[in-house]
């Protein structure tokens, strides 16, 4: 495995606008358009850029026009990488401007990562690397590093190497990385780095990160806004991680019905912490309403109130007596400290609104004390509505990671409520299907009329359909109604047809036919062989997977330096299938692949996981073939004899997998038809092999 070097930019403050992702992707764009023009101009750029993702829906070809004409007088000049660079802050400028601003999300989760602004925050660097050097400093590796200084760049440069970051994600959610897969070693060579940061990334996106601008060159540079935005996103799920129903039942004290409580389950952790915290200012005798964590709190009043109902053994008006915010403010952190709440934040980021500190700081004040009584009965009754299965709850849990890892613009905190309405459905259709949504027939939410719910479902429905999906008597209303397992069976099959979508991309030079589930098994078991292992596999439904020795050997077929060996169990008993397991999610991560499993799904042997796990191990190892035949035939000159790819994937035996995989068109393999009469039946039967 090679080291990785990013996109190099000449000029050093051009090069800093941007994200490697962003580079990698506009290089790729400049690419593409410079081979399809004899000249690439100026003038051919507005098409170009109207395309893009960046400025969809924001501009369309004759304002980008515009405003490339107020920039360059001779729209026949000839484009270079980096004058496409500069049109492309020139245009995204304007767009800033006509927004009034950068458009902010409406979960704290997805941070955002604009490269327009670059400032940090000292004081949530502060309270970040307060917060590391509290919950690290016992690591065996990292407390020769802590504490850290935080008035220092200290931390920007610890993270570099990737361990910190892989170390926090199983602060935030424990068990997420198998720390035997990270390169602890004092001195790592580049290689090594890569493999951490690639893994503490794809492990990232498997926890709820929004990552999509970051790639593991910025982190290996440091960017202090890029860092702190990935790291802050990290740190509040471990803050907000007891906000939901099965770790607090007691949660449901907060509803008095049964539609409040679905209403409740569906809203994001800090939507729910702010309902919790309006629950005791109400009972406090609290009149106004808190609707966000900085305006609202800023005067320190809400506070005073609420530690004064949490905690009145600490009660006192000294905090409510006092007229000026800031003494008010240290008044209630003086009184928070009672309550064991550590101080990462200041008097003066009460008083400045710092949305992120005061969301820490409530989430902190809710972990010691949350005033919740635990023998409730409507919590018990209310709980009973969470009756999910398990393998349920995994494919929530799954699906609803994979959909936030696409970057597109609304957060899913649930899957059963948040995709009700079709937007966000519609939205993952056309990241996976560019431009098989038309948005003007999409009713964008707010919605409050249910038809327009059900109009944007069926367009869904048929967009299914148009890409041969099996949703026989499936209709949008079911969608619009929460059929879960309908539900599930429609993103499974979105998923698997984003998998195919992508191997079918890197076969482009082989003009065979569309990539099967029995290709996949078919180039796992050859890839296996090939290297001397014995390991094959049946099916992606073969029992013998559950021991974790194939994936293993899988793995190290196609980069032979990243399974230690003498690391993996021979996977006789539960205890060694769950170490192999762990092992396999974490290594595969370290390589490159962005998967979603959890170790029970290889253990029980789920043939839907099975299939996108060696699906993306297939895709990464044909991908590190496709990049270096594009660097050999550069070299060369010569595009014609760089076709391995192709020929790795053409001679697979598909005229034996078409005999062994009689329903192996994309609309049907792996999935039974999807009716409602069978609904019952789709978990057990929508799963078929080939």
């Amino acid at each position: 495995m090679s080291s990785y070097v990013g996109v190099l930019v000449s000029d050093s403050w051009l090069q800093s606008q941007f994200t490697q992702v962003e580079l990698r992707t506009l290089k790729s764009k400049f690419n593409s358009n410079k081979t399809l023009l004899d000249r690439f101009t100026i003038g051919d750029l507005p098409p170009v850029f109207a395309k893009l993702n960046a400025f969809s829906g924001t501009f369309d070809e004759g304002e980008i026009k515009s405003v490339l004409d107020k920039s360059y007088s001779n729209t026949d000049d000839e484009v270079d990488f980096e004058t496409f660079l500069r049109a492309y802050l020139s245009v995204q400028a304007r767009g800033v401007e006509k927004s009034g601003g950068t458009k902010g999300s409406s979960s704290f989760l997805k941070t955002s990562t604009t490269t327009v602004h670059h400032a940090i925050n000292e004081s949530e660097k502060a309270s970040y690397v307060s917060h590391i050097n509290s919950y690290l400093r016992d690591d065996p590796f990292l407390k020769s590093y802590l504490p850290i200084d935080p008035a220092t760049n200290a931390f920007f440069d610890l993270v570099k190497d990737g361990v910190l970051l892989c170390k926090l994600i199983n602060i935030a959610v424990p068990g997420t990385i198998d720390e035997r897969a990270i390169n602890t070693k004092k001195m790592l060579n580049p290689w090594e780095r890569n493999e951490n940061l690639t893994l503490g990334l794809n492990s990232a996106k498997a926890i709820g990160c929004t990552v999509v601008n970051i790639g593991t060159q910025d982190i290996a540079e440091g960017r202090p806004y890029l860092v702190l935005g990935l790291i802050s996103q990290i740190i509040k799920i471990q803050m907000l991680a007891d906000l939901n129903f099965k770790k607090t039942p007691s949660l449901f004290q907060l509803v008095d019905d049964t539609q409040d409580a679905e209403e409740l389950m569906g809203l994001a952790p800090e939507k729910v912490l702010l309902k919790w915290m309006n629950f005791h200012l109400k009972k406090a005798g609290y009149e106004k309403q808190v609707t966000n964590f900085s305006s609202d709190v800023k005067d320190g009043e809400a506070y005073a109130y609420l530690l004064n109902a949490l905690a009145p053994e600490h009660s006192t008006h000294l905090a409510l007596e006092t007229k000026d915010p800031t003494e008010r403010a240290k008044k209630v952190l003086e009184q928070a400290e009672k309550l064991d709440c550590k101080r990462y934040l200041s008097p003066k980021d009460i008083v400045d609104g710092s949305a992120n500190l005061n969301l820490a700081f409530v989430a902190q004040i809710f972990q010691h004390r949350n005033g919740l009584t635990d023998d409730n009965s409507k919590s018990t009754s209310f709980a009973e509505m969470m009756t999910d299965d398990v393998e349920t709850s995994r494919e929530e849990r799954c699906f609803r990671l994979w959909i936030n890892s696409l970057g597109t613009a609304t957060y899913v905190n649930n899957v059963f409520e948040d995709l009700r309405n079709g937007w966000v459905l519609l939205e993952v259709l056309d990241k996976v299907s560019p431009g098989s949504v038309n948005w003007k027939h999409a009713n964008k939410p707010p919605i409050k009329m249910p038809f327009k719910k059900v109009e944007n479902c069926n367009e869904v429905v048929k967009i299914g359909k148009d890409l041969r999906f099996s949703l026989v008597n499936v209709a949008g209303n079911d969608i619009v109604q929460g059929n879960k397992k309908l539900l599930l069976a429609f993103l499974w099959q979105l998923m698997r047809y984003t998998m195919l979508q992508l191997l079918k991309n890197l076969r482009t030079h082989s003009q065979g036919k569309e990539i099967t589930d029995a290709d996949i098994l078919n180039w796992a078991n050859r890839k296996v062989k090939k290297v001397g292992r014995t390991s094959q596999a049946d099916s992606f439904r073969d029992k013998n997977l559950s021991t974790g020795i194939f994936f293993l050997e899988l793995l190290t077929a196609v980069e032979p330096r990243v399974v230690n060996w003498s690391l993996v169990t021979s996977g006789e008993n539960e205890e060694d299938k769950k170490l192999n397991a762990t092992y396999i999610i974490s290594v595969a991560r370290k390589l490159g692949c962005s998967i979603f499993l959890l170790p029970e799904d290889i253990i029980e042997v789920n043939q839907k996981m099975m299939l996108i796990l060696a699906a993306s191990i297939m895709y990464w190892s044909l991908q590190q073939q496709s990049d270096t035949e594009s660097n050999v035939s550069e070299d060369a000159g010569d595009e014609g004899d760089a076709n391995s790819v192709a020929g790795d994937i053409a001679s697979l035996s598909l005229d034996e997998a078409s005999e062994s995989s009689p329903s192996a068109s994309p609309s049907a393999q792996d999935q039974e038809l999807v009716s409602k009469a069978d609904e019952d039946e789709v978990d057990g039967e929508n799963n078929k092999d080939a």
